[in-house]
């Protein structure tokens, strides 16, 4: 009789990290060694990975004779399984190290190592031979979320969405209506300028909207730049976003990037995050991000779910991505009426940042847009303007993809209407969108031009 193929999902839940796992190897000679380890990680159904921290006696075993085995218990059930393994190879860099650098910086933080433990690498191992491990069990407790639920509902309404103002709100409100998420934001990213833009967000007190990530920054950036679902459910420091400063945010002068910051809405005591990649016909689009101040707050099963949400996101995206073709007009979105008042409009070539009077309102691309579009205001008159002229004009430097321009727009949209502007653009027809301009604008690049009034 064939024997019952190995497989780790009903023991995902031991893999989370929050009970310290033992690992026993032995050298060559048969002399056994016992130690603690802080991680032993999900890979897939047949693999996982340890956490190599330090060379020691463990180490030089694994080495010597490619043989451990690992005992791991669930948190909540104590049930309590050992695991025999083989080595397969050392990873340094990837997705699987990422994710594994992430937990472990949440776990050190969590128990008052922060600075300590350090990951080396993501030790690689084939499990080879599962065994029960009598112990006291506890009765399995109830899940006030059902996962499979909350994705077959906001999959549906995402799929009736009819643009994408409506699909990015829709997301949000799915996560905090549907998946009972508190906190949560969608980013999109720039890749000229590597860094990620929050395009929505729900739960907090300021939302956030234009405030700036870079690719490869904490746990929104790292999974992003290794395309891969990061999810942490201890709090720590390393992954923490402030509404301080970004240091390290591509720019000259502190003086200029203090005068372009706006506040990341991030919590800033997260317990719990899940940061996941959109994915737009295989490149990445943005990441969906959620976090919580209760710790282990999003498990395996919430990230399987909300990685599919993605997935649908990402698909819709596509779909909903203005054509280069003229379609007839449906319905008008209509913004909120601007409030007539004067205002001028400076715009600084350095990074088409746009601020109205002496406030930051965007900057890069959608800057770009909407100083392109007061432009021919001012010397044309026009309101109407079509996608396809926007996305054929080369001064403008839109990536290649249609939807990076249709998210700018949104962008754009969102912050004019945020910041009660007496300038909003609004969606008049399927590629096709309107300028509103209340009162008198004067316009003003800095050390380009002289100064125009509409």
């Amino acid at each position: 009789m064939a024997a019952t193929p190995i497989s780790l999902a009903p023991l995902r839940r031991s893999l989370e990290g929050i009970v310290a796992a033992v690992l026993a190897t032995r050298d060559r000679a048969g002399t056994p060694n016992i130690s603690m380890i802080s991680q032993v990680h999900y890979v897939d159904d047949q693999h996982v990975a340890l956490s190599y921290q330090f060379f020691n006696k463990t180490r030089r075993n694994l080495l010597e004779t490619r043989l451990a085995s690992v005992e791991v218990a669930d948190p909540l059930t104590n049930a309590t399984h050992r695991l025999t393994l083989e080595y397969l190879e050392t990873q340094s860099a990837g997705p699987v190290f990422e994710e594994m650098r992430a937990k472990l910086a949440g776990i050190a933080s969590h128990t008052g190592m922060a600075g300590v433990f350090r990951l080396l690498g993501a030790d690689i191992f084939r499990v080879t031979d599962i065994e029960a491990v009598p112990s006291h069990l506890l009765p399995e407790p109830t899940n006030p979320r059902d996962p499979l639920k909350a994705l077959r509902l906001s999959s549906a309404r995402l799929r009736s969405c009819s643009d994408l103002t409506a699909l990015f709100d829709a997301t949000v409100d799915c996560l905090t209506g549907q998946f009972g998420v508190e906190h949560c934001m969608i980013l999109m990213l720039d890749p000229d300028a590597e860094r990620f833009f929050t395009l929505v967000s729900r739960g907090y007190a300021a939302s956030g909207i234009g405030s700036e990530i870079l690719l490869g920054e904490g746990i929104i950036g790292v999974a992003a730049r290794e395309r891969v679902p990061i999810r942490i459910n201890h709090m720590t420091a390393d992954y923490r976003y402030g509404a301080a400063i970004r240091e390290s945010v591509i720019g000259s002068g502190i003086e200029w990037q203090a005068a372009t910051e706006i506040p990341f809405p991030g919590l800033d005591s997260p317990s719990s995050q899940l940061a996941i990649p959109i994915m737009v016909q295989d490149k990445v689009f943005g990441v969906l991000f959620v976090e919580s101040e209760q710790p282990m707050r999003f498990w395996h099963d919430d990230e399987d779910a909300m990685a599919v949400l993605a997935d649908v996101l990402g698909a819709c995206i596509s779909s909903l991505s203005d054509c280069e073709v003229d379609i007839p007009e449906v319905e008008t979105e209509r913004a909120p009426p601007p409030i007539a008042r004067s205002v001028t409009v400076r715009h600084f070539t350095r990074d088409d940042s746009v601020f109205l009077d002496h406030d930051y309102l965007i900057k890069g691309v959608a800057g770009a847009i909407l100083w392109l579009l007061l432009r021919q205001h001012a010397t044309t008159g026009r309101t109407e303007f079509t996608t396809r002229e926007l996305r054929l004009d080369s001064t403008l430097r839109l990536p290649q993809h249609s939807e990076n321009l249709d998210a700018r727009l949104v962008l754009l949209r969102n912050r004019l209407n945020e910041r009660s502007a007496p300038i909003r653009l609004e969606k008049s027809g399927r590629g096709k969108l309107r300028l509103c301009v209340a009162g008198g604008v004067t316009l003003e690049s800095v050390g380009a031009e002289t100064p125009l009034s509409v």
